[in-house]
């Protein structure tokens, strides 16, 4: 049985950028032993102050359709879905909502939707270039999913700076498990080498407990995420939607999601890491939770009211009281418990920061 000097080893050379063997990063990953967690999460949150200070980055998410083209196993706005209630906003919509939100002190608007051919490479690029104008001082995050090189290239253009496409898991049998066979794990991780190529903030992330997930394909994550060097990272735990064929299997938990925020802070130091929704779907103080892990980004709801219960990714999933962005001020009063500060910032990652200086 390893002791805890072991462990705490572990952890400091992780923050001292020194490479773990396979070996020393399952010690981690299967470690459960409390003040080793507790140790862990106190560099993790040293690490991000000294690249982001005390400051939380809020994102205004805008769920603007749920068609989608795919099929996942897992997600609730599949194709497959009948029981969906569909949805598209329209421009104006949309940007209302991002004039709501810069009120509120939103200074970044994520447009995420299903793979929906309805909006082309023209019609999000009008939509993007009208939030420019309408807020001129507010980054432009896309979670539209898999598209080719020449779009992102035109979607980029059009004003867009960030894309966020989660590459769910870094094993190839184990997407194949998770997606139906026209779905490509080859496509998905070529992609997000294009969004790359193109210029953007690339995020991506992976589902923390997904069925048929290993600590081996965890294992696999952290190394892509390593290889990789993306400016933002997304990950929460899988939660199962009562309509999909996946409904039956048991959710992620706290206590790994957060592990493996602190894990990722300490292997990407100036990653920007957000809480995610998810996290504090399967726990009320999630979020604090995932902030006191490492993570230094929010994204509450700015999506309308009326179809916020239709983006129903996943069961139970927040969408009302404090996750709504009306409510800004208790979410402020509830990161101030935590010891930091909501921001009125776009919250770039720190190289492109520098680059725009």
């Amino acid at each position: 049985m390893m002791n805890e000097d072991y462990y705490s080893h572990l952890v400091k050379k992780l923050e001292q950028q020194r490479d773990l063997t396979d070996e020393e990063f399952t010690a981690i990953l299967t470690c459960a032993d409390e003040k080793t967690m507790d140790f862990l999460q106190q560099r993790a949150r040293a690490v991000r102050e000294k690249n982001y200070g005390r400051d939380v980055y809020i994102r205004g998410l805008i769920e603007f359709t749920n068609y989608c083209r795919n099929n996942c196993y897992y997600c609730g706005i599949r194709r497959g879905n009948e029981r969906a209630q569909r949805y598209r906003l329209t421009e104006e919509e949309i940007l209302a909502c991002c004039e709501q939100g810069r009120e509120l002190g939103f200074r970044t608007f994520v447009l995420q939707g299903g793979e929906d051919a309805y909006f082309t490479d023209e019609r999000l690029a009008a939509l993007i270039r009208a939030i420019k104008k309408r807020c001129p001082d507010s980054a432009v995050t896309l979670s539209i999913g898999e598209r080719e090189r020449d779009s992102y290239a035109r979607l980029f253009a059009a004003g867009a700076e960030r894309f966020l496409l989660r590459h769910e898991t870094a094993n190839q049998a184990h997407y194949e498990c998770l997606h139906p066979a026209e779905m490509s794990y080859s496509h998905r991780m070529q992609c997000l080498q294009d969004l790359r190529a193109t210029g953007y903030q690339v995020g991506c992330g992976m589902m923390v407990g997904s069925p048929g997930q290993t600590i081996a394909h965890l294992l696999q994550d952290l190394r892509f995420l390593q290889a990789f060097q993306p400016e933002m990272v997304g990950i929460g735990p899988f939660i199962p939607q009562h309509d999909t064929p996946l409904a039956g299997y048991p959710a992620g938990t706290v206590a790994m999601t957060t592990k493996l925020l602190a894990i990722i802070r300490l292997l990407l130091p100036q990653v920007l890491l957000p809480a995610t929704t998810a996290l504090g779907t399967i726990d009320p103080e999630g979020r604090e939770k995932g902030l006191l892990a490492g993570a230094n980004v929010l994204m509450p709801n700015l999506s309308p009211t009326a179809v916020r219960q239709k983006y129903t990714l996943y069961d139970h999933k927040i969408c009302t009281g404090e996750e709504a962005a009306e409510h800004i001020r208790s979410l402020a009063q509830r990161v101030s418990s935590t010891g930091y500060q909501i921001v009125k910032k776009r919250g770039d990652h720190l190289s492109f920061t520098e680059r725009s200086n």
